[in-house]
């Protein structure tokens, strides 16, 4: 029998089964983290029908997805590597404190310590995009780079044309850029570029118009390999605000780092790991990449990325050691602070251990919703003795740990679920007592222009901020 006129299905009959089948695929198939799997379900229940729309469009796992892929090199080359280096861990110089630290990240990320580097510290746009453009004019054989956001002002024209002066000599450049990052700029922007032999490529973007299943899995790294000799990597972005030419928000300060040495080489191996993503496109990597590079300092650095692809989140696991590690003091910058269980924890542990903990953050936000969820957190914090400090000059937007003002780590990563879990990013680990000292210097000027952020404070909130707050750190683990 056939159904009635009444009895016929609807779209509402159908929505609570969908709701079952995917809270079922968040629980049982997906694996999530537990934080993450009660927010899945509370938007799929909360908010039928566009929830499982949700979770089509940002809820998917990449972790079983071959992402990446190069030529001329095996996991088993990379591995050998990786037990060579282990097993002389014991004999680099200066680093007896934090041998387990670059142990972890060689053996989870394939991230090899070198030691023959010297390292520049931007804290400023104009600073990093003047060195960044002497850089490109210089180059001779090829340009790379990789920014989450390109804008098409001022500053994003006058690299493009730069680029396509470039491209015309005869210099081999390669452009990625973030597909929901650079939102604002289309493929006929690049046009003249890539006619004047240029490549570009746009990450994970969408083969059908207003479709992409990949929406939520962003790549968030700012990457620039010249000639195969000098890297950038850090927290600007291309555009105008980087300079702090937005009257939204001011003085933009940002944190990024120029590298010459053998650390380079690890950039420009993730930046033809990108372009395969984007492009899909094997590089062969030829001699010419990866030239011979003369010593030219000796702080040791390691570059560490992380992504969705991978079942351990490389950043934030390393972001832990440094914290357990800590013997005197811990100082972090970063503009977004939704901390999971673990990092909170840790955090309270070391100031509870007498280590000083020191966090930074902008009082001035570019996310409402970020923002309240990020001061739902400061109460545990700000109760065990940790210094909360409010960065009122401009919007603050590095991402920098310095701990004991020995060890650091400078990158694209913010403390949040959705760069240690969602997005594609990448730190450089510097171990190098003047380096970190430099770092921890910028935090104390910084401090400055801040605003403490006390206990007091905190206890004397609003109403209606405790319930935005507590709103939105429901949210948290899918912010």
């Amino acid at each position: 029998m056939g159904w009635g006129l009444t009895e016929a299905p609807t779209v509402f009959t159908w929505l609570p089964l969908l709701n079952v089948f995917f809270a079922f695929a968040v629980i049982f198939l997906e694996r999530r983290n537990v934080s993450a799997t009660w927010a899945w379900l509370l938007v799929l229940f909360v908010l039928p029908g566009v929830g499982f729309l949700l979770y089509l469009f940002i809820g998917q796992n990449l972790t079983r997805q071959k992402v990446y892929r190069v030529k001329n090199i095996t996991e088993s080359k990379l591995i050998e590597g990786v037990t060579i280096q282990a097993s002389n861990l014991n004999n680099y110089q200066g680093l007896k404190d934090y041998r387990s630290l670059v142990h972890l990240n060689l053996v989870s990320n394939y991230s090899f310590l070198t030691q023959d580097n010297t390292v520049t510290i931007f804290s400023s746009g104009q600073e990093k995009f003047e060195s960044l453009m002497t850089e490109i004019r210089e180059a001779k054989q090829h340009v790379h780079l990789l920014y989450y956001m390109i804008k098409r002002d001022q500053l994003g024209m006058k690299l493009l044309n730069l680029l396509i002066q470039k491209a015309r000599e005869g210099v081999e450049v390669k452009l990625i850029y973030d597909h929901v990052g650079s939102s604002g700029i289309s493929r006929r922007t690049f046009r003249r570029l890539t006619e004047a032999g240029g490549e570009v490529r746009s990450f994970f973007s969408s083969k059908i118009p207003y479709l992409n299943l990949r929406l939520n899995f962003r790549n968030h790294r700012k990457v620039a390999v010249i000639d195969g000799r000098v890297g950038f990597v850090g927290g600007f972005n291309i555009g105008d605000e980087y300079l702090g030419l937005d009257k939204r928000f001011g003085y933009w300060r940002d944190t990024h780092l120029k590298l010459n040495g053998s650390a380079v080489y690890q950039l420009q191996g993730q930046f033809f790991l990108d372009w395969f993503a984007a492009a899909g496109e094997e590089v062969r990597l030829e001699r010419r990449f990866f030239p011979a590079i003369l010593p030219v300092g000796k702080t040791a650095v390691q570059v560490v990325a992380s992504g969705p692809n991978s079942e351990l989140e490389h950043i934030r696991n390393g972001y832990l050691k440094l914290i357990y590690e800590a013997k005197e003091s811990i100082c972090l910058q970063t503009p977004y602070f939704i901390p999971d269980e673990d990092v909170l924890n840790a955090l309270r542990i070391a100031a509870l251990s007498g280590v000083k903990v020191r966090l930074m953050l902008p009082r001035k936000a570019d996310h409402a919703l970020v923002q309240w969820a990020s001061q739902s957190y400061l109460g545990a914090l700000l109760k065990v003795g940790v210094e909360c400090y409010l960065y009122d000059r401009g919007f603050l937007h590095a991402k920098t740990i310095v701990v004991d003002g020995k060890v650091a780590a400078v990158g694209t990563a913010n403390i949040d679920n959705r760069s240690f879990r969602l997005n594609f990013e990448i730190s450089a680990f510097l171990y190098d007592e003047g380096e970190a000292g430099k770092l921890l210097e910028l935090f104390e000027t910084d401090l400055q222009d801040c605003i403490p952020f006390t206990f007091g404070d905190y206890q004397n909130r609003t109403r209606l901020a405790r319930i935005r707050e507590s709103l939105a750190r429901l949210l948290s683990p899918l912010l």
